[in-house]
């Protein structure tokens, strides 16, 4: 068995065009941990996404990454993606020309040594029996990546990448936006697959209901690009039930805001101060 990663950020800040989004984050995602992050529109979490795998748009002016005490700011992105790290992205491209079945089993030929590639057989049953897991039609295996697939078939189509993949820290971004409820029951499903020793997740959500089926150790809430508030389960609870101000009023914060958090960010698939816990 592996060993569980640890995956650490320390004091990050990053920037576009001169613009600082993220201004000291700090967190710690353990093996068998579910870290979710939470927080209004325009706070740095998607940015802290990108930043994690390598966007080039974002500066990084501060601050560390590592997994497992490897510098991950001084990866490629497919370094990245290589060592573990994975993220399922708020809207996937499509890509045409690309089967998913192609595009699969090339990423998970990247991540092996040569002469030890996965065989057409063993990748087709694995890919066929996490397709019926996530209750996919069989012909997606060979349509073109995301081309033509609605909202809910392009996040189904990321969980089977993260199965298929089985990376070591899973980052999940808004992965449930759009969904309608068979649709998310079906996506915790496949996450909850994969919890386990070997493997940490980052959801950032802006919603309960997602936490509903898949249930946090940490949950963490982001305002003008760092962790201002940590607790447990309970606090998704209040903030499904009470919003936001009442950490604004707690703090002082008047505007929670550092940027626009709602474009898209990588257009090709990647695949990949808050409190410590110890």
């Amino acid at each position: 068995m592996a060993n569980a990663p640890v995956f650490t950020i320390e004091g990050l800040k990053a920037q576009i065009e001169g613009k600082e989004i993220l201004k000291g984050l700090s967190l710690e995602v353990k093996g068998g941990e579910i870290h979710a992050i939470m927080g209004p529109n325009g706070t740095g979490k998607s940015t802290l996404a990108s930043t994690i795998m390598g966007h080039p748009k974002y500066e990084v002016t501060d601050g560390s990454i590592s997994l497992d005490g490897e510098d991950v700011l001084e990866m490629a992105v497919d370094e990245r993606a290589r060592a573990g790290l994975f993220l399922a992205m708020q809207y996937p491209s499509e890509i045409a020309g690309v089967t998913n079945a192609d595009f699969l089993r090339s990423a998970i030929n990247a991540r092996r040594e040569e002469g030890s590639e996965i065989s057409l057989i063993k990748f087709i049953r694995q890919m066929e029996s996490k397709m019926k897991e996530l209750e996919m039609n069989p012909e997606f295996m060979h349509r073109y990546l995301n081309e033509g697939f609605s909202g809910g078939e392009k996040k189904r189509n990321e969980i089977l990448q993260m199965l298929m993949l089985d990376p070591r820290i899973v980052i999940l971004d808004e992965i449930d936006s759009g969904l309608d409820i068979d649709a998310l029951r079906i996506v915790a499903t496949g996450v909850n697959a994969m919890r386990s020793e070997d493997r940490g997740f980052l959801i950032i959500t802006h919603y309960q209901r997602l936490l509903d089926y898949v249930t946090p150790d940490f949950v963490h809430v982001m305002m003008q690009g760092r962790i201002v508030k940590s607790g447990g389960p309970e606090l998704a609870q209040r903030l499904e039930k009470d919003g936001y101000d009442w950490i604004k009023e707690e703090l002082g914060i008047v505007d929670e805001t550092v940027g626009n958090d709602d474009e898209q960010e990588f257009q090709v698939p990647m695949n990949t101060t808050a409190p410590k816990y110890n």
